[in-house]
């Protein structure tokens, strides 16, 4: 199937950020601020400008009972998010690639 290259200006990208262990910051982790930056420019590069960050730190990825990850997949069933960005798919989870 050919994957359009438009992109409609009301499409939302959801970024989904993971790191397994706390690194024992005060607020956010580098890092999960280095994946945020990352993933919104390679976003924004592909057209995205409505784009939603989903974050679970210092979670394992071995399960799937993450809230940023279970808030994302909630907003892809209800059809409020048309794409998806991660930095590697061991970020999804680790067990289940």
């Amino acid at each position: 199937m050919k994957q359009s290259s438009k992109i409609n200006i009301n499409h939302t990208a959801a970024l989904y950020v993971r790191l397994s262990r706390d690194d024992n910051l005060d607020g956010e982790s580098y890092s999960i601020s280095n994946q945020k930056k990352l993933l919104t420019k390679v976003a924004r590069e592909k057209g995205y400008k409505n784009l939603k960050t989903f974050v679970d730190d210092g979670v394992s990825g071995v399960t799937m009972e993450r809230n940023g990850l279970q808030q994302m997949l909630a907003e892809i069933e209800k059809g409020y998010i048309n794409a998806v960005f991660v930095k590697d798919l061991s970020r999804l989870g680790r067990n289940h690639l």
